[in-house]
């Protein structure tokens, strides 16, 4: 309020005369002389009245509510304040989608303390009405891998007709856009233009991007930092990146998690330098930093199918100082116990694992007792997409079986297989399948008995929208050529439990023998699930499981669960808590795992 001028005359006049200075000494302070007087504190609240949103983001986001407990608040300030607040909420409004909101701020000076309410009548939200994603440069011309890139860029952009406009949303899906084109070999692609057409009195709001892919980039030499107890050839065998080939996300995040789980290396991160002056040989950097050589993991577990138990396991991934790794490992359990040691070399420059094991295993199912002790080798590719594998195994078994007779048999067994993958991830796939087949013999002379073995495992994943996914899956096993007597009950099937055949006992499904249940020479297992993500972290799932094992293909008679279950998103795959009905035992039973079993 500003004085009138009668009264600023007559204020000068009282300050001037020697009998108000006596009335009114001055006031001891620290302050220098000529120093002007603090203006006094003032105190208010703020108020926002309306519905949320976007009454929550403007009470957050006003300065009135960042300098509200400021002590050196003046009444000078508040008003800026104020003044501010009004274009400052319309502001906020508009990027949480109101464009059309009637802000009114009232403020209250007769009250301590000083009471500023804003009312906030938001209107209707705007929504998208229109998107237009242009692409642009060689891309649009590089059929499959860049015309794919462009339809999924266009096929997945995050905000649709009919969904709410807001600018957190609108910046999250051009970056969203631009990045799932740097993913494929167009990793320089950028945005060159962007505009969203805002209509508040219709509340629509026409959306468009343009991205220029640029060029495509290539696979050249791989560039290692960090190693200092390993040659650099050790990170490059790792590697299933062909020279001249075209640059994928998804290839460098293999080969990253690739040498991330190879026990070498505490940290990986790899690039492709989307600056490079020769996208056509572009250098791939490597930084590594490596781990400790000597590692002791424990762990105390439980499982619906093993129960209690508790692991204990020794690394050494230089025993030779040419990388050569070994571990060993036990397992006690109620269920099962394990002792085990692993030699596993770095790879080849051809692109193959070399692995030794011995060890002894003892479990306890269904009444039956099962030891089996071995010493093998093994060799598989480095490329988990394609990935043959050979191995030559010496089994020692010994199978007892409560109300039956004990069975000891032993086999050289040699196998073969391939696993082929074609999904979008390895660890958490939404689309895509995975084939694993598997062949071997027990050689004749070297083994109780002479006979052939072959499986086959399957998974698919089917995506029926965004949220919702359908996962089939069908394994299949046989042994030929000798009775199951006289054939290594590790090689043997029997299914049930928490990965196979839920709604019944861990290995409960096979064949009967005295008061036992023991494995068969021939399995069948399918199943169908279907899930829906809630949000990113969880969702929900119903699913119908079936198989069985017998000792001849005709004789299996698939038992089948139903249930319904709750998924959990982690690093390392699905965690799945499942309560299924068996219905041959006409008993629900609690299931749970994680990751991916394949």
């Amino acid at each position: 309020m500003v004085p009138n001028l009668p009264t600023l005359i007559l204020l000068l006049l009282l300050c001037a005369s020697p009998a108000a200075a006596q009335e009114a000494p001055p006031i001891a302070t620290d302050a220098p002389a000529g120093t002007p007087a603090a203006a006094p504190y003032v105190a208010y609240v703020l108020d926002v009245d309306g519905p949320d949103p976007p009454a929550a983001a403007i009470r957050s986001g006003l300065d009135l509510a960042r300098w509200r407990a400021d002590e050196e608040m003046t009444l000078d300030l508040l008003e800026r304040l104020i003044r501010d607040a009004l274009p400052q909420a319309r502001d906020i409004a508009a990027i949480e989608g109101f464009f059309d909101a009637a802000i009114e701020i009232a403020i209250d000076r007769d009250v301590s303390p000083i009471a500023v309410r804003v009312k906030v009548a938001p209107g209707p939200r705007t929504k998208v009405a229109k998107v237009a994603i242009d692409v642009t440069g060689p891309a649009t011309q590089d059929a499959p891998l860049g015309t794919d890139a462009v339809a999924e860029v266009r096929g997945r952009f995050v905000l649709e007709p009919g969904e709410v406009f807001r600018q957190a949303d609108w910046i999250a899906a051009k970056e969203d856009a631009v990045l799932r084109m740097r993913r494929s070999p167009y990793a320089a692609a950028r945005i060159t233009a962007s505009e969203a057409r805002v209509d508040p009195a219709r509340a629509l709001a026409d959306i468009a991007v343009t991205i220029d892919s640029g060029p495509a980039f290539h696979i050249g030499p791989i560039a290692v930092q960090g190693t200092k107890r390993y040659p650099a050839s050790l990170v490059e065998n790792f590697s299933t990146l062909e020279p001249g080939e075209p640059y994928t996300e998804t290839a460098l995040n293999t080969y990253v998690r690739r040498l991330a789980a190879s026990g070498y290396f505490a940290s990986v991160q790899a690039s492709i330098d989307p600056e490079s002056a020769d996208p056509d040989n572009a250098t791939v950097k490597v930084a590594v930093i490596e781990a400790p050589t000597h590692h002791v993991d424990g762990a105390i577990s439980f499982s619906t199918d093993t129960r209690y138990g508790g692991r204990l396991s020794y690394t050494n991934i230089n025993i030779d100082g040419r990388g050569l790794q070994m571990r060993l490992d036990g397992r006690l359990e109620a269920k099962e116990q394990l002792l085990g040691a692993r030699f596993t070399r770095p790879p080849t420059p051809g692109g193959w694992l070399d692995r030794f094991t011995l060890g002894a295993h003892r479990n306890d199912y269904q009444n039956t007792v099962q030891t089996t002790a071995g010493i093998g080798v093994e060799r598989r590719g480095l490329d988990e997409r394609n990935q043959p594998i050979f191995a030559a195994t010496y089994f020692f078994d010994r199978e007892k079986p409560q109300g039956a007779d004990t069975a000891s048999t032993h086999a050289l067994y040699l196998e073969a297989g391939y696993v082929l993958r074609r999904a979008d991830d390895l660890l958490s796939p939404k689309k895509g399948y995975m084939v694993e087949t598997r062949a071997g013999i027990g050689v004749p002379g070297a083994s109780t008995e002479g006979f052939g073995r072959a499986t086959v495992k399957s998974i698919a994943w089917y995506p029926i929208d965004r949220a919702t996914g359908l996962t089939f899956r069908a394994d299949a096993g046989g042994v030929f050529g000798a009775p199951r007597e006289n054939v290594p009950s590790i090689l043997l099937f029997r299914t049930g439990g928490d990965t196979t055949v839920r709604g019944y006992e861990f290995e409960s499904l096979g064949v009967p023998l005295g008061e036992a249940t023991v494995g068969g020479r021939y399995y069948a297992v399918a199943s169908v699930e279907v899930v829906r993500w809630i949000s990113e972290l969880w969702g929900i799932a119903a699913f119908v499981d079936a198989g069985d094992a017998a000792d001849s293909f005709g004789a299996l008679s698939p038992a089948v669960g139903v249930g319904v279950g709750g998924r959990v998103a982690t690093p390392i795959g699905p965690f799945r808590l499942d309560l299924a009905y068996g219905e041959e035992t006409r008993k629900w039973r609690l299931h749970f795992s994680v990751g991916l079993s394949f």
